[in-house]
């Protein structure tokens, strides 16, 4: 059931203005009665500047006197609000990373060309002449633009590029790529996560007995006995 634009505003409204019941104005305005009585008693966190349903169109005069008629009466709203929706195009980017998007799209185009404009241009919020001026370096700001992983810049996730890569490979007729770029760091990771699992249990052990925690000397065999 459509709801008016401004709920809370459309409730008081109705329960200073009308004879309503409380259920009434709950149930067309979306809300629980709880929050109708509270409006009604003026503890509502703020004083709500009431907004008149009939002005704005969401409400007729016969509706309303149809429901003080009638306490079971259901309010029909005479039309909803426009809804805002998102049109298709390019994704959105915060302001913040847009100077990225360049370089994104540059790392795209070296690693994998297989990828269309078409979805470039989906995968980093940007247009087919912009993707074009960057793989002709033709782009006004080509001398600054360093390709850099999206997924890095935070222009996209690593998810939707790996389906991306596949999906494009798959059209080509190509085997999608192996990303070992993280195969090092994972490993760097794990060593790291050891050391600090040895370090912590030799610091409370240290603090059991009373003692103050001194360097934690590391050999291979303290590292992968855990």
């Amino acid at each position: 059931m459509a709801q008016p634009l401004m709920p809370h505003a459309t409730a008081s409204w109705l329960v200073d203005n009308t004879s309503l019941s409380f259920e009434q104005i709950a149930e067309f305005c979306g809300l629980h009665i709880l929050e109708i009585q509270a409006i009604a008693d003026d503890t509502a966190a703020t004083k709500l500047t009431g907004r008149d349903p009939v002005r704005a169109h969401e409400l007729t005069m016969e509706e309303i006197e149809k429901g003080q008629a009638d306490p079971d009466y259901t309010l029909k709203m005479l039309k909803g609000p426009e809804q805002v929706r998102r049109t298709k195009g390019p994704r959105y980017t915060p302001v913040s990373k847009r100077q990225d998007k360049p370089d994104g799209i540059a790392w795209i185009l070296r690693h994998h060309p297989e990828i269309s404009d078409g979805a470039i241009g989906k995968l980093i919020g940007t247009t087919r002449t912009t993707i074009a001026a960057i793989r002709d370096r033709s782009h006004w700001n080509i001398a600054n633009i360093t390709p850099k992983d999206p997924v890095t810049l935070g222009l996209t996730s690593q998810r939707e590029l790996d389906a991306l890569v596949a999906k494009a490979a798959k059209a080509a007729g190509i085997e999608a790529p192996t990303d070992t770029r993280l195969e090092g760091d994972r490993e760097a990771l794990i060593e790291q996560l050891r050391a600090e699992r040895t370090a912590a249990a030799h610091a409370a052990e240290a603090g059991e007995a009373g003692e103050e925690a001194g360097p934690v000397e590391h050999t291979a065999e303290t590292l992968f006995r855990q």
